[in-house]
């Protein structure tokens, strides 16, 4: 489900709120602005000085990938390699390149070329889990400003509330005041801790999530390539890749005779720093 993670936060912070309401809070007792802003301004500007404004710059397209990522076609990418096998073994590898121009996935379309421009199959290999490997790591350093912001928050919630204290311990001489100021104190903390596991570690491991997800379709992809290059049977080159399929997909991918687009993920952090 792509909405599962705006879902998810969404529904944590209704039931955080709520049951705050249960026991008698009102959600205006959480509005205290120098909590904020130490929280939030001190959060982004330690998260900037780890990851580099090429990085930081990047998060809104990173929490759109989050809430509106499309699913892995597994099944449909078996259909289109047993495809390209079937015209491979009745027409011959030069007659994939028709197919290349027609191709959206860079990917597949820089792995056929290989294969049709006559390239080593151990090199083939090479390259193209170079080009995986490459990839991971920018989607790990993307997932990553998250988790470092997630590290920091709960630190400055921390200061925020050493901060309260110290104006608590200021006013001393005036006991009517104290309990409004250290509760004022403490939502600092609720707001580092709240934000760093509500919001920025459940993203940090969803971009996680979706990068082993396309790290997984574009090795089905490789092991497609290099079948085709080998010159298997269609048929052996489904079974192949049905390895990859949930059993529950299966039947899809053995009746699928088109040939879908694989949505391979965008990588924001290339097109910020682009």
């Amino acid at each position: 489900m792509k909405a599962a993670t705006a879902i998810g936060i969404v529904i944590a912070i209704v039931g955080i709120l709520g049951s705050a309401m249960m026991e008698g809070t009102q959600p205006t007792a959480f509005i205290n602005i120098p909590a904020i802003m130490i929280v939030f301004a001190g959060t982004f500007g330690a998260t900037l000085g780890a990851c580099g404004m090429d990085r930081v710059k990047a998060v809104p397209g990173l929490y759109k990938r989050c809430f509106s990522a499309e699913p892995q076609d597994l099944a449909g990418s078996v259909g289109e390699m047993v495809s390209y096998a079937e015209r491979a073994r009745r027409d011959g590898l030069l007659s994939l390149e028709d197919e290349l121009p027609e191709l959206s996935d860079e990917f597949t379309r820089k792995g056929l070329q290989l294969v049709v421009d006559g390239t080593d199959p151990d090199l083939v290999r090479e390259i193209l889990e170079a080009e995986i490997d490459a990839m991971s790591a920018r989607h790990k350093a993307s997932a990553g400003v998250f988790e470092k912001a997630g590290g920091f928050a709960p630190t400055m919630g921390i200061i925020g509330t050493v901060m309260g204290l110290i104006h608590v311990l200021e006013n001393l001489s005036a006991p009517a005041t104290l309990g409004p100021a250290i509760s004022a104190a403490f939502i600092a903390t609720l707001f580092g801790v709240g934000i760093a596991n509500v919001v920025f570690l459940p993203i940090a491991n969803r971009l996680k999530a979706l990068d082993e997800e396309e790290v997984e379709a574009r090795v089905l992809i490789l092991e497609g390539i290099l079948a085709i290059q080998s010159g298997d049977n269609p048929r052996t080159v489904s079974e192949k890749l049905m390895s990859f399929v949930p059993p529950a997909d299966r039947e899809a991918a053995a009746s699928d005779t088109g040939k879908p687009n694989l949505k391979l993920a965008e990588d924001p952090a290339e097109r910020a720093a682009a």
